[in-house]
């Protein structure tokens, strides 16, 4: 490989663009090792509501090396800095077996936090700030959190917990500064694959209905069963959020399907908007049509490869 070659491959897209197949196919192609850049796949048990699609692992037969997923009880609250660290570290034992790591996912602030190496800190729990925003509505929430100049994501304010946890976040990166790191420098081929609007749209709400019948309404109540709060899994987001308060009889099945389907649209949405940023402040990424077969998206990727 010379000097200044990628040493990274990301393959991104909004949900439901078959990234994680194309990453598995990459990585048996290339001798790669696939990194999971996905902040829920995390959890051990949130299989279906994540889309741990565990089939595209195993590509002609043969198990494509995959990481980052399954690295935490349900329950947890993983964060960015924590897969930061995970990253890296994963990113620096595939280097050292000279493989090619290829990062995974949809979640472009945990893609940034690994190609970009923001400098980020560990933050502990600020009870009294808790105590004093415990009261407040998300929209109140929403408002302070607001004020402040770095928003980390548009999922914080989905919840009044996850509200109240990013503005304790920006609240300590106010007065706290994160220590100076040695960061490998990451020289990342970014590809994209995405179909268009309508196609994507299809599949989404194809896919909410196939995971439906696989047995996730099953998957979250077994989850309740093992004693994870309905707070802790709404805690989650989109098919956990939604589920769960169909479990507990806030909604009925039709609005669950109605409001998780939207849900999941605005999500892929926000992921694009997320990836033109991306591209709009210098960051070159190679988009595939997702109706591409396989093997010509592979070899697109190498010649891209080839071409750094």
């Amino acid at each position: 490989m010379v000097l200044n070659s990628p040493n990274l491959i990301v393959i991104l897209g909004p949900t439901a663009s078959g990234k994680t197949s194309v990453a598995a196919n990459l990585s048996k192609a290339i001798g790669g090792e696939v990194i999971s850049a996905d902040s829920r796949q995390v959890y051990r048990q949130l299989n279906l509501g994540t889309g741990k699609d565990y089939e595209d692992y195993l590509v002609d037969g043969q198990a494509v090396a995959y990481h980052l997923i399954d690295i935490k009880p349900p329950g947890y609250q993983y964060n960015v800095y924590e897969f930061q660290q995970d990253f890296l570290q994963v990113f620096k034992e595939i280097i050292l077996r000279q493989k090619m790591p290829i990062l995974c996912g949809g979640s472009g602030l945990y893609i940034e936090a690994a190609i970009k190496g923001y400098k980020l800190i560990q933050v502990p729990v600020n009870e009294f700030l808790r105590k004093e925003l415990e009261s407040k509505s998300l929209e109140e929430l929403s408002v302070i959190l607001a004020k402040y100049k770095n928003l980390h994501n548009v999922s914080d304010v989905d919840t009044v917990k996850r509200a109240i946890r990013a503005i304790e976040i920006e609240e300590y990166y106010l007065h706290n500064k994160p220590a100076e790191d040695n960061y490998p420098v990451i020289k990342p081929l970014l590809v994209g694959v995405r179909f268009d609007r309508g196609v994507e749209r299809q599949r989404i709400t194809e896919r909410l209905k196939q995971r439906l019948e696989l047995g996730m309404i099953e998957e979250v109540k077994q989850l309740l069963h093992e004693g994870i709060t309905p707070e802790q899994l709404v805690y989650y987001g989109l098919e956990y959020k939604f589920v769960t308060l169909y479990i507990t009889g806030q909604i009925d099945y039709t609005e669950m399907f109605s409001q998780l389907n939207t849900a999941i649209h605005q999500f892929a949405k926000r992921q694009m908007t997320w990836f033109r940023r991306m591209e709009r402040s210098g960051m070159k990424i190679h988009w595939l049509e997702g109706h591409m077969p396989m093997e010509q998206k592979i070899e697109k990727i190498k010649l891209l490869l080839a071409q750094s």
